[in-house]
């Protein structure tokens, strides 16, 4: 017979306190690794750093900002898109700021968007030409996109992508430097008709209980708690069934995944 769990809201637990813990001795860790993600746009292999990859990891049931705040400045990576065209012409470091609603982005080539709020609707901004500027959340707690009349700026908060590719790791970002295990999960996006192998970090406690982090088809990086009475994911519902020895997930955005109990429990 078939167990079906539904989305719960976080627990304070002792349980789920230890996993996230875990999860934070992980974020200042320096292991290099690598990443390998295909964007609805593009295709591209990435490598990051430890503490690059463990802070977008880290994407615990918690509220994140979906941007740095106040007048902060964040190193980001930013890919550039001419109007029109569904592939980059640019992927290259950059930074953010934003203070009292005004946008700054400073690309590493000297390209400078100085963006002020405009009006009263929120997300519309005029650039330093007095053209509008539209921003869009399209990629959730990834980043954000900029739509510009002749082009568009994606800002990405992870900037594993400006590193070079190393294929040696088949799970990477996720090592068992930093996780008590790794593994490959199956995985289909939404749109995809066969699955893919996605890879995962496990970090797991005494009672068979567990945190997977994993790193979908387009390249976002989250955290599926399993626990003895409810399963959940970061920012997003899911509905969990049981399935012989695999649980399978299915997200409200129409991805699919399938979690071996193995995976979660070991031995």
């Amino acid at each position: 017979m078939a167990r079906a769990h539904r989305l719960r809201q976080p627990r304070g637990t002792g349980r789920l306190s230890t996993l996230l813990s875990r999860l934070f001795i992980r974020l200042f860790q320096s292991t290099p690794c690598t990443r390998s993600t295909r964007s609805a746009r593009s295709t591209r292999r990435m490598r990051c750093r430890g503490v690059a990859a463990a802070r977008a990891a880290l994407l615990v049931p918690l509220a994140i900002p979906a941007a740095p705040a106040q007048a902060d400045t964040a190193k980001a990576a930013c890919e550039i898109y001419p109007a029109g065209e569904d592939r980059a012409s640019a992927v290259l470091p950059c930074t953010f700021s934003q203070r009292q609603g005004f946008v700054t982005i400073r690309r590493a080539d000297g390209v400078v968007y100085d963006l002020a709020p405009a009006g009263d609707t929120y997300g519309t901004f005029t650039d330093a030409e007095g053209r509008p500027v539209y921003r869009q959340s399209e990629l959730g707690d990834q980043g954000l996109i900029f739509r510009l009349p002749d082009e568009s700026v994606y800002v990405y908060w992870n900037t594993a992508m400006l590193e070079p590719a190393d294929s040696d790791n088949p799970t990477a970002p996720f090592t068992t430097a930093e996780y008590d295990a790794t593994t490959l999960l199956r995985c289909r996006a939404r749109d995809a008709v066969e699955f893919d192998r996605c890879p995962a970090g496990v970090l797991r406690t005494k009672s068979g209980e567990a945190s997977v982090v994993v790193l979908s088809p387009t390249g976002e990086q989250f955290t599926i708690n399993f626990m003895s009475d409810y399963i959940n994911a970061t920012n997003r519902a899911v509905a969990a069934r049981l399935q012989g020895d695999t649980w399978i997930l299915e997200f409200e955005n129409g991805d699919v995944w399938e979690v071996p109990v193995a995976a979660i429990e070991g031995g």
